[in-house]
């Protein structure tokens, strides 16, 4: 039965394993989030725990798009188990060096995708990870801007009430 549907599937198997890792590093990305947005709230940095909250949610409707995508295709999209996830972080500085880490990442994620993709003349996923190529342009801009404002501001004094007050104001210009 599964060579009958593998048949009907428009993508190959290896796609289809590696957009179900993405799904699943989206789904962790998420969860990463949520655990920033709860230590910045937890820390006083109300500003920061709602662009984290929002980040999250983000992450989570990328992993739902991937994931329709396999379905729409005729794959298997499989549920993803997230776990290790950091919860605890040193500085404040520390949860934005991760976010931007993470974004990175996802984009060399989504570039092994498509270099794959390419090599098997997979033109229809490649234009499906376009949107996501985009998008990931945005969010790594996001999370380098706040980086870096420890650097501009600085930590001192009011620098970290500065800094949480500015991070959810970080806005993304595609036609700059």
């Amino acid at each position: 039965m599964k060579d009958i549907i593998r048949v009907k599937c428009l993508l190959s198997t290896e796609v289809e394993a590696l957009l179900n890792q993405q799904i699943k590093k989206e789904a962790q990305s998420s969860s990463a989030y949520l655990a920033m947005a709860s230590w910045c709230n937890q820390n006083g940095y109300d500003f920061s725990s709602d662009y984290f909250f929002l980040q999250a949610e983000e992450e989570r409707m990328h992993q739902m798009k991937i994931y329709k995508y396999v379905l729409d295709m005729g794959g298997s999209a499989i549920s993803p188990e997230v776990t290790n996830i950091k919860i605890e972080y040193n500085s404040f500085k520390e949860v934005f060096e991760e976010a931007l880490d993470q974004e990175i990442s996802v984009t060399q994620s989504l570039k092994n995708i498509a270099a794959n993709c390419y090599k098997e003349q997979d033109f229809v996923t490649i234009e499906f990870l376009n949107w996501f190529f985009k998008e990931q342009r945005e969010e790594e801009y996001k999370a380098r801007r706040a980086l870096e404002l420890f650097e501009v501001i600085g930590e001192e004094g009011t620098g970290r009430w500065q800094i949480d007050k500015n991070v959810g104001k970080i806005v993304y210009n595609s036609e700059a």
